[in-house]
């Protein structure tokens, strides 16, 4: 049960590095066409998705990645208290 935990703890946190990376490439308008930016879109915007909902965009700045990386740092955490 101890290496699932950690397991699950590594991939949450590989997520949550990509999803950073993929906000960061967000910033930059030509690398929004790229392939690779277009596959990280698919997974992150339907776990984004209820946190849009919740809190749309104001005035063009979207914090959904926000809530999504409080999130995913708060699941760590019930993990690790798992351990």
């Amino acid at each position: 049960m101890y290496g699932i935990i950690l397991l699950l703890i590594k991939i949450i946190q590989a997520y949550a590095f990509m999803m950073f990376v993929w906000v960061i490439l967000s910033w930059i308008p030509d690398l929004r066409y790229s392939g690779f930016y277009r596959f990280l879109d698919k997974i992150y915007m339907p776990f984004l998705e209820p946190f849009r909902r919740v809190i749309p965009p104001i005035n063009g700045i979207d914090i959904s990645p926000i809530l999504g990386f409080f999130t995913l740092h708060l699941l760590v955490a019930m993990l690790e208290f798992l351990l």
